[in-house]
């Protein structure tokens, strides 16, 4: 599911031009920690802050010189996910979108979207 979302990343750039498909960084937690994920990152040239599994760093001290380097993690940038958990967060205390009480996809994206002018506002 993780190749899906990425492709269907859209964003708009200053200026006249076609929207922008990649991130400039993907901020994730440890679930995110895994091989193909990483492998897809780095062919799409994106840098990322995802912080290693336990269960991962002691298979590579395990294997030594043949389990590689550990993947860069940059402190400062994780610390920036918690926006993005408690806008999360503040979008959970609506019942309507913790439950997912909605049918289809675009009617749960219109309550997505009364719920941020609500908070807005």
């Amino acid at each position: 599911m993780f190749e899906q979302v990425m492709a269907g990343i859209r964003f708009g750039r200053p200026g006249p031009g076609r929207p922008g498909t990649r991130p400039s960084r993907v901020i994730a937690d440890k679930g995110y920690s895994t091989r193909t994920i990483r492998a897809h990152l780095r062919r799409r040239r994106i840098p990322t802050t995802i912080p290693e599994r336990r269960d991962q760093q002691a298979n590579r001290r395990r294997r030594g010189h043949a389990g590689g380097r550990p993947p860069v993690f940059e402190h400062t940038a994780y610390r920036r996910r918690n926006v993005v958990e408690r806008c999360f967060n503040r979008l959970k205390q609506f019942r309507a979108i913790a439950t997912r009480y909605d049918k289809t996809a675009l009617s749960y994206r219109g309550m997505l979207g009364l719920a941020t002018l609500t908070l807005w506002l």
